[in-house]
Parts: C-alpha cells; structure tokens; sequence
C-alpha cells in the first residue's frame, strides 16, 4: 500500500514478521484505519453541497451583477440631474453675490452722498434769523432712502432664502444618492478579498478575480479523489492482512472474528475470512508478508493524509460558505439599494421642481432688485445733484454779490454826475434870472421859476438783500464746483 502523493515504493525489502501476533496487530491498525472512511463521506457530502453552493452562486451572482448595474446606470442618471442643480445653485450663488456686490457699492455711495448732505451746514445768512442751525439733510425726506433700502434687503433675503432651499434640496439629494451608492457597492470589496483568497494560487486572475467557488470544488473533487484512493489502498492492505493471518497457523478463527464488527458501510474481508484459504507456496507467502510488512509501516501516513485533505476541505468548505454568506449579503444589498433607488426616483420630481421654482424666484428677486437699485441710483444721483447744486448756489451767490457791488458802483459814478448837473443847473438858472428876471413877467412860462430837475435811485423789484456769505465759502463752493466739473 502506499499514499496517493508518495512516491516511495511499497516493494522496499523488510524483514517479514511471520508470528501471528505481528500479524494480528497489522489486522487490528488496518480495521481501525477503515474509520477513515467517515471522513470520504465528509469528504462526499462537502464537495456536493460545493456543487450545489456553485449553482446557486451562478444564479445570485446573475442577478446581482444585473440589477447592480441598471442601478449603476440610474445613478450616473441622476448624478447629472445632480449636477444640474448644483450648477444652477452655483451660477445662482454667484449673481446673487454680484448682485449684492452691486447693492453694496451703491449703498455706501449713497451713504457717502447722505453723509455728505449731514455735515454740510446751511449758510446761517440764506436762512431767517430765527432758524437753528440746519445741515441739507433736513430739507430732504430720509424715510424713502430707508424704505427703498428695506425693500431691497427684503428682496435680497427671500432670494437668499430660496437659495438656501435649493442648497438643502440638493444637499440632502447628494446624500440620498451618496447612501445608495454605498449600499450598492457594500460587499464587493469582502466579496473581492474572497475571491481573491479563493483563486489564490489558482488559474484565475487575482485582479479581476469572480467567483472562487470553481476553484476551491476542483480542488476539494481532487483531495476527494486522493482520499478515496487512500482510502481503497487501506481496504486492499485489510484484505491482505486477513489473507494473510487466513495463510497462518491458527489464524483462521482470528480473521473470522476480526473481520467482523467493521465501520458502517464497509463490507470488505468478511468473504476472504470465511473462505478457505487458496494454497499458495511458501515463496509466494513471503513475497506477501514482505508486502504485508511494507504497506503495514505506511498505514498512519496515508490517515495522516486523509485527515490532512478533510481539514483542508473543512477550511475551503468555510471559505465557501462564507462566500456565499456575504453574495447573499451582497444581493440583499442590492436589493436594497433597489429600493432606496425606486423611492429616490419617486421624489425626483419634487428635486427637479425645487432647482426649477429658485430658478423662477430668483428671476422674480432679481428683477425687483434690479428696479430698487435703478431708484436708489436715482436717488444717489438726486441727493449728489442737490448736493453740487448747493455748492453751485454758494458761487450764484457769490456772483450776484459781485453783479450787486457793480451795480452800485454804476449808481454811485452816476449819481455824482447828476449832482454835478444839478449844480451846474442851478447856478445857470440863478444867472439867468438875475440877468433878465425882471423883465419877463411871472405868467408868460409858469415853469420858468421852477428849481432844477433832482433825480433820486430806488429799487424797482428784488428786495431781498443778497446774503452776506464770505468770500472763503464762496471761494471754496468754487473749487468744489470746479473739481467736479
């Protein structure tokens, strides 16, 4: 006898023990190594249940990688929807913070506008005396600044609100699609590193490695094999033993009786010990025992292989079920995902309408901005121009003060010529009646003892006096008016 994987002879030449005692004993390790045939059976119902485990990884597998891959395809579906709406949400994103740019420029122009108003204070000359103090603000009304200003922040913030919806939509969106993903994809890296294992050592590529179940039944049908090899070299090597005691003085009653009582389902000996012995010469009895001998020292190294192939297939078989454990995981998994999947798609609707209702809110926001900022820009405008055109009437002022000084310089050169005249006048007037008065009677020209014509200044319309403002203010209101200009 000799193990499958030996490759020792079992011809090799011993001494051949020829007591009965020796031979008995042979008997007794032979019928207790056919226990061995508990693990063949093992071995039998491992690599059918293997068998079986194939089938149906076969069917699983099918129709994971199916419904794994249209809910890939969905995914990449919905990822673009995904993106979309990101891509709305960002381009929203960035005109609303233009757009607030915008508003913010205007508003500290405003603001400057408005403060520049504040501490410009009135000339107390342009104002009756019993008037406090005021700044050109207090001619204007402030409270349409802060409505226009409210309106716009209103506008600014419900877009800003809408904008937060879309974010949370397509926050919780991304997650929903994030979480499907994760349990679609669940088990395939366990699944991987079993596979793997499986092929380890295998035909099969260890980086895109399938199902490890072909493998581990090829190797589990071969150590199967071994072992019933091993097993049938065990039974001849018991049959040889009984031949053999059968051939020895007072061993028959011996071989009938340890034949008996073998494992179940091991029939074997029971005819050889109760038939009579075939004569056989006494070389050919040597020749036997030698054998006897031989395969009688290699009994515990083929056990000792038997039992090393059933726990080896224990461990694939293990490895098998493990495998099968974490594909049907896999397929719960996916069914899962599936479901998750339907539901998403059921609220897909509501995802699209979100990107879709900002995009009209915003559109609406947007353009009551765009009006207030056109008003606040009026605004702007108006208070800058009131603004410049106090400065201007600083330097009316001033020229009128300047037309008025003119004027009275005009009236002043005038009226010393007029004086002149009138004195000139006079004097003739008293010559003339001292020369030829008391020959002309009074009544023949009623006028000519009137006086000389007297003419006197008055002014006609304008009666408001220019105001007294200094030539410093003045002079400044100019070279604002200049350098804006």
């Amino acid at each position: 006898m000799v193990s499958s994987n030996s490759s020792a002879s079992i011809r090799e030449t011993s001494p051949a023990p020829t007591s009965l005692d020796t031979l008995v004993s042979h008997l007794v390790a032979s019928k207790r190594s056919l226990s061995s045939i508990e693990h063949v059976w093992r071995a039998n119902e491992i690599v059918t249940s293997t068998r079986v485990y194939l089938e149906a990884s076969v069917i699983t597998s099918a129709r994971t990688s199916f419904l794994r891959a249209g809910i890939t395809a969905q995914l990449h579906t919905l990822e673009s929807v995904h993106a979309h709406s990101k891509a709305i949400e960002s381009e929203g994103a960035k005109e609303y913070g233009e757009v607030l740019r915008t508003f913010d420029e205007a508003d500290q122009r405003l603001r400057r506008t408005l403060e520049g108003l504040r501490t410009t204070i009135v000339e107390h000359s342009l104002r009756p005396e019993s008037d406090q103090r005021k700044n050109l603000l207090d001619f204007v009304d402030e409270g349409g600044v802060d409505k226009l200003l409210a309106a716009v922040e209103d506008s600014a913030n419900a877009a800003k609100e809408a904008h937060n919806e879309l974010v949370q939509t397509n926050i919780g969106f991304h997650s929903d699609l994030g979480r499907i993903q994760n349990v679609n994809d669940a088990s395939r890296s366990p699944l991987h590193e079993l596979s793997k294992k499986g092929t380890a050592g295998g035909s099969r590529s260890n980086t895109a490695p399938g199902s490890p179940i072909p493998d581990i039944l090829q190797s589990m049908e071969d150590r199967a094999k071994d072992m019933a090899d091993n097993l049938e070299s065990l039974v001849k090597h018991f049959d040889l033993c009984v031949t053999a005691i059968k051939h020895t003085e007072g061993g028959g009653d011996a071989a009938q009786q340890l034949a008996d009582d073998l494992p179940e389902g091991m029939n074997v000996g029971q005819e050889i010990a109760s038939a009579a012995p075939e004569p056989i010469t006494d070389q050919e009895r040597e020749d036997m025992l030698e054998v006897l001998a031989n395969d009688a020292d290699q009994v515990e190294d083929v056990l000792a292989e038997i039992r090393d192939h059933i726990n080896e297939m224990e461990t694939l078989f293990d490895d098998t079920t493990t495998y099968m454990a974490e594909l049907d995981k896999d397929h719960s998994n996916v069914l899962e995902a599936f479901r998750q999947l339907e539901s998403l798609e059921g609220r897909l609707h509501g995802f699209v309408a979100q990107s879709q209702v900002f995009v009209m809110r915003w559109d609406d926001e947007k353009a009551k901005i765009n009006e207030r900022m056109s008003e606040l820009e009026s605004l702007g405008d108006f208070y800058s121009g009131y603004l410049s055109a106090y400065d201007n009437l600083l330097v009316e002022i001033g020229r009128r003060q300047f037309m008025e000084q003119e004027m009275e310089k005009v009236l002043q050169d005038a009226m010393r010529k007029l004086d002149t005249l009138h004195e000139e006048d006079s004097i003739k007037r008293e010559a003339f009646k001292m020369d030829y008065g008391d020959f002309l009677p009074v009544d023949i020209w009623p006028g000519l003892i009137n006086p000389p014509l007297r003419f006197e200044t008055a002014q006609v319309n304008g009666t408001e006096k220019v105001p007294d403002i200094s030539k410093s203010v003045i002079q400044r209101a100019i070279h604002r008016v200049e350098g804006k200009v």
